[in-house]
This record gives C-alpha cells, sequence and structure tokens, in this order.
C-alpha cells in the first residue's frame, strides 16, 4: 500500500510539473507575439519619421531662393534641390523608383535615368506638389497601418530676416 501511494504522490508531482510547464510556455510565446507585434510597429514608426525627417533635412539645408522645386523625372516627379559650388550649378534629386525613395546628385543639364540614383530606404508611395512657398510631401509604406503620411514645408528662403 505504502508503495502505490510513493507512486500515486510523484505521478500527482510529475502532472503538476507539466501543467506549470505548458503555462509558462504558453506565456513565454503571449509575450513573444507581443513583443514581435511592439517591434513591427516600432519599426513602420521609425521608417515614416526618418524619412520625413531625411526629406525635411534636405529642403532645410537647401532651401535659398528659388533652389527648391518639383519637376517632371522619370515616370514621377522629384524634389529638385539646386546648389551652387564654385561656380557650377549642381542639384539634387530626391524620388521614388523601384520601391525605393532615391537621391541623385549631379550637374544641372546632366541626362541621367532614374536607376542611377542611390537607394535611401524602403518606399511605394511618393508624390510631391508645390503652391507657391509651399511644398506638400505625401509618402508611405503599403501594407502597414500608417499607409501614407503627409508632411507639409513652407519655404523661408524669400523672407527676410526678423530685427
Amino acid at each position: 500500500m505504502k508503495i502505490q501511494k510513493n507512486h500515486l504522490e510523484g505521478l500527482i508531482a510529475l502532472l503538476l510539473f507539466g501543467v506549470f510547464a505548458v503555462c509558462l510556455l504558453i506565456a513565454l510565446l503571449a509575450g513573444a507575439d507581443a513583443y514581435n507585434g511592439l517591434t513591427t510597429k516600432d519599426r513602420i514608426a521609425y521608417d515614416s519619421r526618418v524619412c520625413g525627417q531625411y526629406i525635411a533635412t534636405q529642403v532645410r539645408q537647401n532651401d535659398d531662393m528659388n533652389s527648391v522645386s518639383v519637376t517632371d523625372f522619370g515616370d514621377g516627379n522629384a524634389l529638385s534641390l539646386a546648389k551652387e559650388i564654385e561656380g557650377n550649378t549642381y542639384v539634387t534629386l530626391i524620388y521614388s523608383y523601384d520601391g525605393y525613395l532615391m537621391e541623385l546628385f549631379c550637374a544641372e543639364g546632366a541626362q541621367l535615368a532614374p536607376e542611377d540614383g542611390e537607394k535611401i530606404m524602403p518606399i511605394s508611395k511618393f508624390s510631391l506638389s508645390m503652391k507657391g512657398s509651399r511644398l506638400e510631401i505625401s509618402y508611405g509604406n503599403e501594407g502597414t497601418q500608417e499607409s501614407e503620411t503627409v508632411m507639409f514645408l513652407t519655404l523661408r528662403s524669400g523672407e527676410e530676416a526678423a530685427s
């Protein structure tokens, strides 16, 4: 009788250990899934911020009189940032091509194709429009919760400094 009771106690202890292990595994899997969801949202938000800040920084660095414009380039439009360096005019074009935000730095009037630029980051939507000194930039990636971000920048190059 004593031997049967010891086996039964051992079996109950083993069963409790198994239940504990299963509960622990379920909690770990739920935590891993939550972590994966949070990191995905964080990456999407980061990509959106980086793209917007990259474009805003480029515009602010090149905000000189008549140096920021929207031009046709390839199959779409591009943000054109002109800069005079040692008497020659150079243009930085920021545009979307083949699923990427691209940048191309070249001499003004150079005949280059969209594929000649450098890949900056993946992007599926990118459009530009300019009304007066207000630049509207719309960008985003398909398949994300925030599929499109619209940013407005007002060029300051035409304003006089405050006294």
